[in-house]
């Protein structure tokens, strides 16, 4: 053995079979070691992939059964559709089922029908749930959106049947000049009133309307209306002219067939069915006791209509009415029998009115008769009569020309007469005096053009003149007229009407009317402003 300045062998030798088997055993444990980290990855990401399907499968679940109630929703929504459809049209009832029109949500384009849970999850299913989710969300929202707007516009009643609410608030700014028997609205010229004039607003004018849509009875669509304004008189109170009293003006109940209707209610003198357009008097209709006859009277009527072609039809038209003859009520709270109510039965009307198309709009030719029997004082009867017509001719797409015209007898009760309706020759508290009713004729006219759709412009005129000569005479035997002693009045009107938008209106009005007793006449002008918004 060598002794030198390096290690002996023996002790290198030791050495480098050390290092030779510590190098193994690190390269070793390094080979066994290194497959496990791609174990781990792997475990969890199957468990991700796993929970992932989970979840698909649980939104797919969700999907299905809302597909499925959407489906139950939809025919339930076509069923009731189909319901109301028949409802309206007793016709339809016999078409079939209502067609899916555009109220009808429409499923996503690409929505399969709905499986069960237990089926194997598809490729394509799995790509297409978001569109899916974002398809059944965009008709959550249309569906929503609908809701809200029948929601808003529903008037909920005790019947649950739907009702709707309508109305109009007018203002009406006016300018007087001269003595008339009504500052806002005026019928007729009380006297000279040289130099008088006023200016004044009102609110009073102002209507509510209530509709209701009831079911089908027999047959017939089965509905009712109601209208009332505030023009009913002034409360006795401070400012009491800005306090109108509530005043009901028609209510009516209708039962409709395909050709037939009954209605029943206080409602439109239906024999006098037209009157000039005007927004400055809707308390009463324009050119009221100067040729317009009208009456809000307590009737029973019934229609029928006549088919001759697809654009003409006749409407025939008769009915029973409360007898009236335009006097005031003695009684403030108390109601007692009028000379009409006395004879024990009502008045009687009929009409008959042909219309067609004429460019564009209806043209329509209408007669109609009016009979009403009237007991005055101490037994004295009066027979009431009238002969009426009516006519709406257009003159062109935006020309049309409407009008009345009545020949009568004792017709204060529906607006002729300027309200008179007897003349007494004599003493009316002798049972000796006769009684006879007073003649008139009248009628009105208007001109109606539109410029646009938003914009026309309306001229009328009408007279309504009681026979001169029997005032006259009955005056040569010292008679007892209605004070004043009314032998015409006339009435005319210039006016525009604005809409720029279906429920909002302005209007400007001109109106003149001339008041003629048996010794003088007398005239007033007035000049009406006029905004309103439709509800």
């Amino acid at each position: 053995m060598k002794q030198g300045n390096g290690l002996p062998d023996w002790m290198r030798k030791a050495s480098l079979a050390g290092v030779v088997l510590l190098l193994g055993s690190a390269f070793g444990w390094s080979q066994e070691s290194s497959p496990a980290v791609p174990s781990s990855q792997n475990d969890s990401t199957a468990a991700a992939i796993h929970e992932l399907q989970q979840q698909v499968n649980e939104l797919r679940s969700a999907m299905a059964e809302v597909r499925s109630e959407s489906e139950q929703y939809r025919a339930e929504n076509a069923e009731l559709r189909h319901e109301l459809q028949a409802a309206r049209s007793p016709s339809a009832s016999t078409a079939g089922p209502a067609s899916r029109d555009a109220y009808q949500l429409a499923s996503p384009a690409n929505a399969d029908p709905p499986r069960a849970q237990s089926d194997p999850p598809k490729a394509s299913q799995t790509a297409s749930v978001e569109d899916r989710v974002a398809s059944l969300e965009e008709s959550t929202q249309l569906l929503n959106s609908k809701i809200n707007d029948q929601y808003q516009t529903k008037v909920e009643s005790a019947s649950k049947y739907r009702v709707r609410l309508s109305g109009i608030v007018l203002l009406n700014l006016f300018n007087s000049h001269g003595d008339t028997d009504n500052l806002d609205f005026p019928s007729l010229v009380r006297g000279p009133g040289t130099g008088t004039g006023s200016f004044g607003a009102t609110l009073r004018q102002s209507q509510i309307g209530l509709e209701v849509f009831g079911p089908t009875w027999a047959g017939a669509k089965v509905s009712g209306s109601l209208q009332a304004d505030f023009a009913g008189g002034f409360p006795s109170t401070w400012n009491g002219v800005n306090s109108g009293i509530f005043r009901l003006r028609t209510a009516s109940m209708r039962m409709d067939w395909k050709d037939t209707s009954i209605v029943a209610g206080q409602d439109n003198a239906f024999f006098s069915p037209l009157s000039p357009t005007s927004f400055a008097s809707l308390a009463i209709p324009a050119l009221n006791y100067a040729g317009n006859l009208w009456a809000w009277t307590p009737q029973f009527r019934v229609e029928h209509r006549f088919e001759l072609s697809g654009d003409q039809n006749i409407l025939l038209q008769g009915g029973i009415l409360d007898n009236l003859t335009g006097g005031f009520p003695p009684n403030e709270y108390f109601r007692v029998p009028g000379p009409g109510e006395l004879t024990r039965q009502p008045a009687y009307a009929l009409r008959t009115g042909w219309t067609r198309t004429a460019f564009g709009q209806p043209m329509t030719f209408g007669v109609a008769g009016y009979y009403s029997r009237q007991n005055w004082s101490y037994d004295h009867y009066v027979d009431g009569w009238s002969g009426m017509a009516d006519w709406q001719i257009p003159l062109g797409s935006r020309v049309l020309f409407t009008g009345e015209f009545y020949r009568g007898e004792a017709i204060g009760g529906i607006g002729g007469d300027i309200s008179q309706t007897v003349v007494f020759d004599g003493d009316p508290n002798n049972p000796a005096t006769p009684v006879k009713g007073l003649n008139a004729i009248g009628g009105w006219s208007q001109l109606k053009f539109k410029a646009t759709h938003t914009l026309e412009f309306n001229a009328a005129f009408g007279l309504d003149n009681p026979t001169t000569s029997e005032v006259r005479g009955a005056v040569a035997s010292q008679p007892y007229l209605f004070n004043p002693l009314l032998v015409q009045n006339r009435g005319a009107l210039v006016n525009f009407v604005f809409r720029p938008r279906s429920n909002l209106l302005f209007s400007g009005e001109y109106g003149h009317l001339r008041t003629a007793q048996l010794n003088d006449a007398n005239s007033a002008d007035q000049f009406n402003l006029v905004m309103g918004i439709l509800f």
